[in-house]
């Protein structure tokens, strides 16, 4: 017998879906944007779908045609969501470039994508006018602002004002209609070691991780959800929240360049933002706002906190100080980001809040659509009991196939079937609940023990004392490898090495408490906010550890 299919009609899964929704049943949702002129600009998803045409139209004037890479190098605003939608939902490529890189780094970026326009704020015409030299593949160079704020006098004859050329159009332009793997955004690694590596993200990856994100046991969005979007665009697309919003016609937020945490607090306060997500590095900086001046939230009730492992102090001061409901969640930018967040089943819901507590600390269970298993070094399987730690490995639609312009394939072959790893080491206990205990490349090897340098750093920021705090490896000659912290000390705090390495007694194993204490002003960080543990290693590669475990 003939193979019988279903009978449902063809309609591809695409960005531009996803932005004629929210203009035909949110038209009148508020879209706002601090924009780097200074001020707070407002507009509502109908006017946001109708420039997005005009963008695309503007696109085709300049000689841009499908599969052609548009680059930003913007912060989160009105004219970076127009371009996520005007550039891939007429076909082309939207490569969101991070602009704390270093220049040279960025050039590197924009030339490996072949971007054939850059569109960038005004805080960044600094930067592109030193490294447009070397950008050979751009034609057209696009400052994100109005005639009123473009340059007076410049050198560069041929700089375009973004609003002017949408003001040339018309937007009475339908969106196309094309195979929804298409390639619609790229993002590039942040390239801690060797040149970053390109991610092509497809139509249908970004739509499926849209639908993912918005349910109840992950992000729980809906129309009446205000969302401050603080997570970079161009990092792995403001973790897929420019898209989730409109998806469910929710007012979206945008908070521009300022991201401390006096003005992130101001914008949630007038905007009445109910929910948001980012790393733990902005709670930190919101929650020392919000100390010290005595604050709370008025309508901010949950947020999701990834990138990097929460601190258990922090996941419990947000919740317990500041009633918010905290889900910690996993991802990267091979993974769109989102793989797993944490919200308790039902079954935890009777247990006591420490044991409550122990189940949040750790990431989270899969996405439907993900999944994940943690490998030994042979690349066999090993069991989830919440101890056994192994290689994090995951798969699904919205995870890499392969890096931009490498034939070669990342993946690890497990009973014949492929995977990629994340070069992660995780547990996953017998419900699922996958825990992080470090990077690959950050595992401290003892005297062939592996310590994990996040539960080091998670009982440092247990003290009061303390602001921040990472664990290295640091060389020793017995036993190869040995915990060092660096130490970041709230201000005006009074803390000793000798009280916070006193502070380790009783909640980890003696052999594994660190041999020494180094106090400074800051860490460094990555350009998406994750601690720079490669120059930390570096700064401390001659350090010499206290003879106290020889």
């Amino acid at each position: 017998m003939p193979k019988l299919l279903g009978q449902m009609m063809q309609m591809p899964l695409s960005i531009s879906s996803l932005i004629r929704h929210a203009a035909r049943h949110a038209g009148d949702v508020e879209v706002v944007s601090r924009r780097v002129e200074g001020d707070v600009h407002r507009s509502n998803y109908a006017e946001l779908e109708r420039r997005a045409r005009q963008l695309a139209q503007a696109l085709s004037r300049l000689g841009c045609e499908a599969g052609d890479r548009v680059g930003t190098l913007a912060w989160n605003g009105h004219r970076h969501l127009e371009l996520f939608y005007g550039v891939a939902g007429s076909e082309r490529v939207c490569h969101t470039v991070n602009p704390r890189l270093h220049a040279e780094q960025i050039a590197w970026i924009i030339n490996d994508a072949q971007d054939r326009v850059l569109c960038f704020d005004l805080t960044f015409l600094p930067l592109v006018e030193k490294i447009a030299p070397q950008l050979g593949s751009v034609g057209h160079f696009v400052l994100m602002t109005d005639r009123a704020h473009m340059p007076v006098t410049s050198a560069w004859p041929g700089l375009l004002c973004y609003d002017d050329l949408l003001a040339a159009e018309s937007g009475d332009w339908a969106w196309p209609e094309f195979d929804e793997n298409t390639a619609s955004n790229i993002c590039y690694t942040s390239g801690t070691t060797g040149h970053p590596k390109g991610v092509i993200y497809s139509h249908r990856s970004a739509v499926l991780h849209a639908l993912a994100q918005v349910a109840p046991d992950v992000m729980c969005l809906g129309a009446r959800d205000v969302v401050l979007a603080v997570s970079p665009m161009f990092h792995v697309n403001a973790w897929g929240v420019p898209y989730a919003a409109p998806m469910v016609g929710a007012k979206l937020v945008l908070p521009g360049a300022q991201l401390d945490g006096a003005s992130v607090y101001e914008l949630m306060e007038s905007e009445r933002v109910t929910f948001s997500a980012g790393v733990p590095t902005v709670w930190l900086g919101l929650m020392t706002h919000m100390k010290a001046q005595g604050l709370q939230f008025s309508t901010l009730r949950r947020t999701l906190i990834g990138g990097a492992a929460c601190p258990p102090a922090m996941l419990r001061t947000l919740e317990d100080d500041f009633g918010l409901e905290v889900v910690h969640g996993w991802g990267m930018t091979e993974t769109s980001p989102l793989g797993t967040a944490g919200q308790l089943k039902a079954k935890h819901v009777g247990l006591d809040a420490a044991s409550r507590q122990s189940v949040k600390h750790k990431q989270g269970r899969v996405l439907f659509g993900v999944d994940i298993a943690i490998l030994d070094a042979a690349d066999r399987p090993l069991p989830w009991d919440g101890c056994t730690p192994g290689n994090l490995v995951v798969r699904g639609p919205w995870v890499i196939d392969r890096y931009f312009g490498r034939d070669d394939s990342p993946h690890v072959d497990v009973a014949g079937e492929p995977w990629f790893p994340t070069g992660d080491v995780a547990t996953i206990d017998a419900d699922g609940y996958m825990q992080i205990t470090d990077r690959t490349k950050d595992v401290i090897k003892s005297g062939g023990e592996w310590i994990s340098s996040i539960d080091l750093e998670n009982i440092a920021m247990a003290h009061p004392a303390v602001h921040e705090a990472a664990a290295i490896a640091c060389h020793h000659p017995k036993w190869d490898e040995r915990p060092l912290l660096v130490v970041v000390r709230k201000p005006q705090a009074q803390l000793s090495a000798a009280e916070l390495l006193g502070f380790y007694e009783g909640r980890v194993a003696k052999w594994q408490i660190p041999d020494d204490v180094v106090f400074v002003d800051e860490l460094p960080h990555t350009a998406t906010g994750k601690l720079l543990k490669l120059k930390l290693r570096e700064t401390y590669r001659d350090h010499r550890l206290p003879d106290v475990r020889t």
